[in-house]
């Protein structure tokens, strides 16, 4: 893969992921407990930036734990069925966001042609995913920053407070 589509790539997923760790940093103190949608959104983005980042994906290793539940025990605030096992701090979830985003830059600038063709697969059932390396890099991209635009709506919403836009990765500070 060319250089500059890797940095063109890497330019627009670091800004999407840095949008992430802005609203999650821009939120006041206390408002994951007072606003448990806003902290379940903000844990599962974390959670997936990384997941979709582990080729192969059977490999993955959270660094924040969570307990798969059933639809009727999940609580009615949470996104999916991964559900945290705590409330973690800000801080924490900021600390996984930095290594996330140091990984996805690493995967970026080590593609190659025969990377390419390597395959995002996670098992043979119904509805898993099995996408090419560049997909599911794209795939997460878009994960990444529709998770950190419904953040960035919440806050607007509830504390009227406006958070920067990033059109290219490291054009925003990140907490």
């Amino acid at each position: 893969m060319d250089d500059s589509i890797k940095k063109v790539l890497w330019n627009q997923f670091g800004a999407s992921i840095d949008m992430l760790v802005h609203a999650i940093s821009s939120s006041p103190e206390g408002y994951f407990q007072r606003n448990l949608r806003f902290y379940y959104i903000a844990f599962h983005s974390t959670i997936f930036l990384d997941y979709y980042l582990t080729l192969p994906p059977s490999d993955f290793s959270p660094l924040l734990s969570y307990t798969q539940k059933a639809p009727q025990d999940r609580p009615v605030e949470a996104v999916d069925d991964l559900i945290p096992d705590c409330i973690y701090s800000k801080q924490d979830l900021l600390d996984y966001l930095r290594q996330s985003r140091e990984k996805c830059k690493q995967v970026i600038y080590a593609l190659r042609p025969e990377s390419l063709t390597e395959r995002f697969t996670e098992g043979n059932e119904p509805g898993d995913m099995d996408y090419p390396v560049l997909e599911i890099l794209l795939y997460n991209l878009r994960h990444t920053q529709h998770h950190a635009a419904q953040l960035i709506l919440m806050i607007r919403q509830d504390f009227d407070q406006h958070v920067d836009w990033s059109f290219r990765e490291g054009d925003i500070d990140r907490a």
